[in-house]
């Protein structure tokens, strides 16, 4: 089943961002990131573990690495 790659920007002139496909709802169901300038390596999570990241940023528990 191929991946249906979604860009993490709306902003159509931007020359680099990462992507992310998911591969299922389920908890333990993959979540595949990549850069669209290196297309063939992809990072692979769980859902779980990509909730909990999400949740951590929109808390602000990693703006220090942003120097925000």
């Amino acid at each position: 089943m191929p991946l249906d790659w979604i860009k993490a920007t709306d902003d159509p002139s931007a020359a680099e961002y990462i992507e992310i496909a998911f591969g299922g709802d389920e908890d333990n169901d993959p979540v595949y990131l990549r850069t669209n300038t290196e297309p063939d390596n992809v990072i692979t999570t769980t859902r779980r573990k990509w909730d909990a990241f999400v949740l951590g940023v929109k808390a602000g528990e990693f703006d220090h690495f942003a120097g925000l």
